[in-house]
């Protein structure tokens, strides 16, 4: 039997913070209508991402994908940076 590889789901988001060693703190803001009130809501959460290279700076726009566990609370891996701040 050969093993499936699993999907990476890819995200995009802004670094909100820069100043950890190799981690950047990236906020994901997503929208979605209300079911109930009909409205267009906007929620963002915050990720921990492994940025190897230190090549992400505060304010930039970035995308990454999900990965092992580096440590406790960070699983995520720095794809690219699409725009600079």
């Amino acid at each position: 039997m050969a093993e499936q590889e699993k999907k990476k789901r890819i995200f995009f988001g802004e670094v909100v913070s820069d100043k950890m060693d190799k981690t950047v703190v990236v906020k994901v803001t997503r929208t979605y209508k209300d079911s109930s009130f009909h409205k267009i809501m906007r929620s963002s959460k915050k990720y921990k991402v492994h940025d190897e290279n230190e090549q992400a700076k505060l304010g930039d726009k970035v995308e990454f994908y999900e990965g092992k566990p580096v440590s406790k609370t960070k699983c995520m891996y720095l794809s690219r940076v699409l725009s600079n701040a």
